[in-house]
């Protein structure tokens, strides 16, 4: 019984621990913890259980608080363009629909083209924000559109993750060639660790995880175009550059695939189906543009709603929670030096690690 004691007195001591550096907002610190301390300490499945109750209590909070406070729209932290200036031929700004009967916020909806560098004459990347949650005024999901017909995108396998739990670090930066021809436009966020699912991962031939069946891919070729696919087995074609694959596909030719009855099993295979949090997603219209999603207090579902809204015929979910979900924009300085911003103002940067080194996988994108 004294075992039994000290053992649910360690656990509280943990929580709180952990609940302190969440407070402060140390997310890396408090994510690291969970990682490092918790997870070995109590189980991935304790930990799991436990991030539910914290995030879905915030969750509460900011519902009730989201019923005084006034929601603001994401800052994004690149200039807007005027579109008369710019050549837009890859790109389709028509506004989209807001459906839910919230307070109107300015500009929900509408894309704003995004200043780069690398196009000085051409606009590639516009963004804008929906709500897909018709219960969350403050659940707000910015998305990013991007003409493939300028950009290509790759992917990095990380120092520690996936594969290195099972023998097989990788690189974990951005290809030295490509950094240094100032061709680099932006990297994001890839998908999840080897304990999350062991979801499969191959990169110019090497195999650092293998690939699962009934899974969303992305698969990329060496013409430079790519795919997301639910992946079952099938024959993906020739000269094949990388594949990554992260939970059960959220859009399948412009249907809602995570909440399909048949992919209810699939998601039980992941802990994160009911748990409200910040989660990425990643998509691709009919015509081949890229959309990346990003907000918080989302499910599988909202995220996939989000996207859908975008015009994904595709989408996959890539990394969740605060302190993974990430996305930056490189400007080129020359001589491979770059500056570089996130997306929004509430995103963390991964700058400095998508170019000296970072533990995770993550995709990035540059100039053809």
């Amino acid at each position: 019984m004294k075992k039994l004691l000290k053992t649910l007195f360690l656990l509280i001591i943990l929580v709180i621990v952990t609940a302190i550096l969440f407070i402060k907002l140390n997310i890396t610190a408090a994510a690291n913890f969970t990682d490092d301390v918790l997870r070995p300490l109590i189980g991935d499945a304790n930990v799991i259980f436990l991030e539910k109750v914290f995030f879905n209590v915030s969750d509460q909070i900011e519902q009730i608080a989201s019923g005084v406070e006034q929601i603001t729209p994401p800052l994004f932290n690149n200039d807007n363009l005027k579109t008369d200036d710019y050549q837009l031929s890859g790109l389709d700004l028509t506004a989209i629909p807001v459906t839910n009967n919230f307070s109107h916020l300015r500009n929900e909806g509408i894309w704003k083209v995004i200043k780069l560098k690398a196009f000085p004459n051409e606009g590639v990347m516009a963004l804008t924000f929906v709500r897909p949650d018709k219960n969350r005024s403050f659940s707000v999901v910015t998305v990013a559109q991007l003409d493939m017909s300028k950009l290509i995108l790759g992917v990095v396998a990380g120092t520690k993750k996936p594969g290195g739990e099972v023998g097989n670090p990788g690189p974990g930066k951005v290809p030295p060639e490509i950094v240094a021809s100032d061709r680099l436009i932006a990297a994001f966020d890839g998908g999840f660790q080897y304990k999350d699912g062991a979801y499969g991962m191959i990169v110019d031939g090497k195999t650092y995880l293998p690939l699962q069946k009934d899974l969303g891919s992305v698969v990329g070729y060496k013409n430079g175009t790519f795919k997301i696919i639910n992946y079952s087995g099938q024959d993906l074609g020739k000269d094949i550059t990388y594949i990554r694959q992260n939970c059960p596909i959220l859009i399948e030719n412009g249907m809602l695939s995570v909440s399909d009855i048949r992919n209810k099993k699939l998601w039980g295979r992941t802990p994160t189906t009911d748990i409200y949090t910040w989660r990425t997603g990643m998509g691709q219209t009919k015509n081949g543009r890229l959309l990346f999603a990003v907000g918080n207090n989302l499910t599988p579902e909202t995220l996939a709603i989000a996207l859908k809204m975008a015009g994904a015929e595709n989408a996959i979910q890539l990394d969740i929670n605060p302190n993974w979900v990430r996305f930056n924009i490189f400007s080129p300085l020359g001589g491979g030096k770059y500056d570089s911003t996130t997306l929004t103002h509430d995103l963390k940067s991964g700058a400095d690690t998508y170019l000296n080194g970072y533990s995770k996988d993550f995709f990035y994108l540059y100039k053809k």
